[in-house]
């Protein structure tokens, strides 16, 4: 069982702007502080090897507020799609900054892409190259590539894992032949560098390391033999952050040093060369920055359990575990106010958290110690800036999205929600 944090931990400064936000959208809503995602850049900057560049990987969170943000301290964009690029391109991010990536890009996107300016891609196989070629020759332009590659494992880290195993993302490092082919040009394409990215969220500072010293080693590996110089070192993210609970941004002080290691081994000559390092990174950067606010609609005994039903579910926070896809988040809320708890509560009973969708599966914590609760309580969500609304199921349900609040401050700089609606589409028999 895990335990629920109190209300001690909110100043009244910030309680009373909690309430004020809540007083003027309702909830669910979602809050994110634009001073958090300033502090978590540098955080993040600080421990990256000297001249290395940053992008932020716009999945994480594409409110256009926040990439603004980031790209304004020198952030970069990873995109995967022409939605994300659309976001990107108005916050201010040059085309050229822009690395479009992701294993299923149709014929349509990418020239829409190109013809938005982008010039660097990620591929992930011969036929992705061979689309972007493709794309290029419609429409004369000329592009650069990074080839995706499936590495070994360099840790046992990771909530999720992207490779060292059979996967959807890149070239397998054993494909000799689809390697060949990749790393000469192609038309008016050319290899620029490899791009790994082994897994998300690694917790343990050491596997990190590991992971990025992996990388560049399986780079190097795979390079050298074929007499290939990569001009972009991309190696990708994995770095870490609380999800749904309270907790610290985690700081990497050895990672620096680790990584710089590694790559003046294996590639000297990278700072005559100008060779440029590339990280990537999402809930890193943004995930600090975000609470979500939502309220107690009921609670309630069902046989030997106490269910207490909020307005947030799978709609709102916890995405694809709504359909049995990922494991539930296990949120650990924060009361924003005081009141009398509910009779259905004593102190040794275990609460099971869970939203007002039409499902069993829509269990946001299994069972956490939560005696404070009460219906019409609002609870604050902490760390959710990241994969919060826009990796949620936005439209199971019908129901109204949540409200996306940005601070600076004590500022709010923009309000706003998602919309679902219905566009019409030209349909020719």
């Amino acid at each position: 069982m895990t335990e629920a944090s109190t209300g001690s931990e909110f100043p009244a400064s910030t309680r009373r702007r909690l309430a004020r936000i809540v007083q003027n959208v309702g909830t669910p809503a979602y809050v994110y502080d634009m001073a958090v995602v300033r502090s978590s850049f540098a955080a993040l900057r600080d421990d990256l090897p000297a001249g290395s560049e940053l992008f932020y990987s716009l999945k994480a969170n594409p409110h256009p507020r926040l990439v603004a943000q980031l790209v304004a301290l020198g952030a970069r964009a990873e995109v995967s799609s022409i939605g994300e690029l659309t976001v990107a391109l108005a916050a201010g991010c040059p085309a050229h900054n822009v690395l479009y990536t992701g294993p299923g890009k149709t014929p349509e996107e990418v020239e829409e892409a190109l013809n938005r300016g982008v010039r660097l891609f990620s591929v992930e196989s011969v036929t992705d190259r061979q689309r972007l070629a493709e794309a290029c020759s419609r429409t004369g332009t000329e592009a650069g590539y990074l080839i995706r590659i499936n590495s070994p494992r360099g840790s046992t880290g990771g909530s999720l894992r992207m490779t060292g195993r059979p996967s959807a993302f890149g070239v397998d490092h054993t494909d000799t032949q689809a390697l060949d082919r990749l790393l000469r040009p192609l038309e008016r394409v050319r290899p620029i560098g490899m791009h790994t990215f082994c897994a998300t969220n690694i917790a343990d500072p050491a596997a990190l390391a590991a992971e990025f010293e992996q990388s560049v080693r399986t780079i190097a590996a795979l390079a050298g033999p074929a007499g290939f110089t990569p001009d972009v070192l991309d190696l990708g993210g994995g770095f870490p952050a609380p999800f749904a609970r309270p907790g610290a941004l985690p700081r990497h002080p050895q990672l620096q040093a680790a990584v710089d290691a590694v790559l003046d081994t294996v590639f000297p000559d990278r700072r005559r060369n100008g060779t440029r390092v590339v990280f990537e990174s999402g809930r890193a950067l943004v995930a600090a920055a975000g609470t979500l606010l939502t309220t107690v609609l009921d609670v309630k005994r069902s046989g030997d359990r106490t269910f207490a039903v909020l307005d947030s579910g799978v709609n709102v926070i916890g995405g694809m575990s709504g359909i049995g896809r990922l494991r539930p988040p296990s949120i650990v809320p924060i009361p924003v106010d005081a009141g009398t708890p509910s009779p259905e509560l004593s102190s040794t009973t275990p609460v099971t958290l869970v939203g007002p969708l039409c499902t069993p599966l829509d269990v946001l914590a299994p069972a956490i110690d939560a005696p404070y609760l009460y219906p019409g309580q609002v609870l604050a969500v902490p760390n959710t800036g990241a994969y919060g609304p826009t990796a949620s199921l936005l439209g199971f349900l019908s129901r109204t999205p949540p409200a996306e609040v940005v601070l600076d401050g004590d500022r709010v700089v923009a309000a706003g929600r998602l919309e679902l609606r219905t566009q019409e589409v030209t349909f020719r028999d």
